[in-house]
């Protein structure tokens, strides 16, 4: 089976990261991968030297949707059996997935086109996730959140939405000595530092960065004066969120780190992982990582985030954008260790029978050669 991961991005993330890993996996598995993705970007660069075919293209001309860059799409994706493409967000009028239903379309191409989804954006087009339908395709929802959204909202037929958990890797993400004495190393903090927050993830506006800064505030200011926060990312905001934590007087409870491709690290420094997202979420990895170290979590109530961070049992749900509520389940959580120990295990429990990424791999392959005819 040959096999296309579209991805329509510089910039890394969860998804991004995904991508990297399943493409080496079903190397792996002796399947045919490969990658379309603009020149310079972060899967382009992950894909060197790993034996998949690269195909780039430049992420700004690609808009003109012009003969030039429909030949570069329509020769990748002329010898693959699907083509795995991630929905995001259009420009100029142009966006992945309609244009590669396009290049299947007018060429005649036999690939089957599988738009990949997690977060939804209100405003989204339904076409985005079925551009043609008079063309093999279907979707895979990696939230159950986001597959019934599909069929709800969009009425696109039950039977063309697959729901399929990405997974994450629970033997990569255990807490072990030598982890915890890496992420000693790696991330020096204060030593009186309790309890330890930690937040990963792109700095923009809608991972709600702020909102935990005036959770923290309150903490600090009063109950548990030795929080610290530990803030691990990059993005177009780090700037403003630099300034802001001086602003608000927190310079001394927050530090900040460069993303990493090790976050088993980073979980194993924390005491609590904190994703104060306002909107766009779908299952985030940054909570499946976290939960299978054992790490217990508080996030906004967003996307598919209720499917694993089960109320009380292995973590708690805020409303997005709610500093006070935030504030109080931080408190909750560190004032019972017990109970926090005890969540913790849960949440491993919880991703070693529902979430073992080898698990979903083999789930991704039965489903796209179902879909091969």
């Amino acid at each position: 089976m040959h096999i296309c991961f579209i991805e329509d991005t510089l910039f890394h993330g969860g998804t991004q990261i995904w991508v990297a890993e399943a493409s080496r996996n079903f190397l792996e598995r002796g399947e045919s991968v490969t990658l379309l993705t603009p020149e310079g970007g972060w899967v382009a660069k992950q894909s060197l030297g790993t034996g998949a075919r690269l195909v780039t293209y430049d992420w700004d001309r690609v808009t003109a949707q012009d003969d030039y860059h429909k030949a570069i799409w329509t020769n990748a994706l002329r010898d693959c059996d699907l083509a795995i493409c991630t929905v995001h967000p259009p420009r100029r009028g142009f966006h992945c997935s309609i244009f590669a239903a396009r290049c299947i379309k007018e060429e005649g191409l036999r690939t089957h086109l599988v738009p990949k989804t997690g977060t939804i954006v209100p405003d989204y087009r339904r076409e985005f996730y079925l551009p043609d339908e008079t063309i093999h395709s279907s979707i895979i929802a990696i939230a159950d959140f986001t597959r019934k959204y599909l069929i709800d909202t969009y009425h696109i037929p039950p039977h063309k939405v697959a729901l399929i958990y990405q997974g994450t890797d629970i033997r990569r993400f255990r807490c072990t000595a030598k982890i915890r004495a890496e992420a000693l190393k790696r991330y020096p903090l204060p030593q009186e530092a309790a309890p330890i927050l930690g937040c990963a993830g792109s700095f923009e506006q809608r991972k709600g960065q702020p909102v935990l800064f005036d959770a923290l505030s309150r903490l600090a200011c009063g109950p548990l004066p030795d929080i610290h926060l530990m803030l691990v990312g990059d993005g177009p905001d780090e700037k403003l969120l630099r300034e802001r934590v001086v602003d608000m007087g927190l310079a001394k409870s927050v530090s900040f780190f460069p993303f990493t491709r090790w976050p088993e690290r980073v979980f194993a420094r924390v005491d609590i992982t904190v994703l104060p997202s306002l909107y766009k979420e779908g299952l985030p990895n940054v909570l499946l990582e976290s939960m299978a170290m054992g790490v217990p979590v508080i996030a906004s109530r967003l996307g598919g985030v209720p499917e694993i961070v089960l109320q009380g049992e292995t973590g708690y749900m805020v409303e997005p954008g709610n500093s006070g509520q935030l504030a109080d389940a931080i408190l909750t959580l560190w004032a019972d260790q017990d109970a926090r120990r005890k969540m913790g295990k849960r949440a491993r429990r919880l991703m070693e029978d529902k979430f073992d990424k080898e698990i979903q791999f083999n789930h991704f392959l039965d489903y796209l050669q179902g879909r091969v005819k």
